[in-house]
């Protein structure tokens, strides 16, 4: 466990994110064209995340790993 006095940057670059996340800048361009600029924009120059972005690319780095995830299915209320 980290220690809890250690300091969150509130922003990442994109080399400071594909490090944090473990996988190469060109991975992280990957997932970054396949699921946030995909609506016919092209990527911004220079991204900068925040920690609860970098959660969020975390998960699709862990799906496009190959990991089997199994989707829960939707509780009728």
């Amino acid at each position: 466990m980290q220690n809890a006095k250690t300091l969150v940057k509130q922003l990442y670059n994109e080399k400071e994110a594909a490090a944090a996340l473990g996988i190469s800048l060109p991975a992280l361009y990957a997932i970054l064209d396949e699921h946030i600029f995909n609506d016919g924009h092209s990527r911004p120059e220079n991204v900068e995340f925040a920690p609860a972005d970098l959660l969020m690319l975390a998960y699709w780095v862990e799906s496009s790993a190959g990991e089997n995830i199994i989707a829960m299915p939707r509780r009728n209320c």
